[in-house]
């Protein structure tokens, strides 16, 4: 029976267990010899609880971003101060991690339902869909997921929706930061869009210097504080509020422009 318990999603811990240690393996030269990972705040992730837990970053890639996060809150939790030194930390990873992504990017091919299975929370995206802006209601399901979601472990979630840089949060966040009470740590990462191709499959540049930095958890009056008044808090913590772009060199903002203007005369679809 131990060999095919399940999560509350229905996935088999022992096959998804196989899947984070594959992959990991696969992955780990990405940011330990390709390129660097800088990481602080290896405590932080001890020092939290089991469940109800919201991660929430800013968004770079696709997948590099997240699977970076699952390296380095395995090797937290395993002991490693600020590294992902020595892979032993992947043979008994922490199982009950998921992540919100969109489940037309999840559905595209074989191995992204292979990382859907490693723990995606796939979501209807009320706001895109197939390259085209749309507005649809959100999917009760989609939001009972997320909470059950918490209610068995940890959250990591991308509140931008977007890969773009210094694009509002959307609301559902904080709508859901008010309804389940979750503990809320901000993640900021850099250097990952830089070193990987937008979907974070393939690594573009070698010599990168990317960086995590997990903050302490956010002081929230759930009952309190407006929808508005929390967005703002998570727009400061993950270092996205407009105000940042007082102090980011004019030279990496054009750079910024000019990728993503490249990408939209590329665009195939995500």
């Amino acid at each position: 029976m131990g060999l095919f318990k399940r999560n509350p999603f229905g996935h088999i811990l022992f096959l998804k267990r196989w899947l984070i240690r594959i992959a990991g393996m696969m992955t780990h030269s990405r940011y330990k010899r390709f390129n660097t990972l800088e990481i602080e705040g290896s405590q932080v992730i001890r020092d939290l609880p089991e469940t109800n837990v919201l991660f929430v970053s800013n968004h770079q890639t696709y997948f590099a971003d997240v699977v970076a996060m699952f390296h380095v809150f395995n090797a937290s939790l395993k002991g490693r101060d600020d590294n992902i030194k020595n892979l032993g930390y992947l043979w008994n990873p922490k199982l009950n991690i998921y992540y919100v992504a969109a489940k037309e990017t999840m559905k595209k091919s074989l191995l992204t339902k292979i990382l859907a299975y490693a723990g995606s929370i796939s979501i209807e995206r009320t706001w895109r869909a197939d390259g085209q802006d749309v507005n649809r209601q959100v999917k009760f399901s989609d939001i009972s997921n997320i909470a059950k979601a918490l209610d068995d472990g940890w959250v990591i979630t991308f509140p931008q929706g977007t890969t773009t840089p210094w694009k509002p949060l959307r609301k559902g966040t904080a709508h859901i930061i008010k309804r389940y009470k979750p503990v809320v740590v901000p993640v900021v990462i850099d250097g990952f869009r830089r070193s990987f191709d937008k979907k974070g499959l393939r690594v573009k540049k070698k010599g990168i210097l990317q960086s995590m930095q997990i903050k302490q958890p956010l002081d929230i009056d759930y009952e309190n504080e407006s929808i508005d008044a929390i967005l703002e808090k998570l727009e400061y913590a993950i270092e996205q509020h407009p105000s940042f772009l007082k102090v980011i060199p004019k030279e990496e903002l054009l750079a910024y422009e000019a990728e993503n203007e490249k990408r939209r005369y590329s665009y195939r679809g995500d």
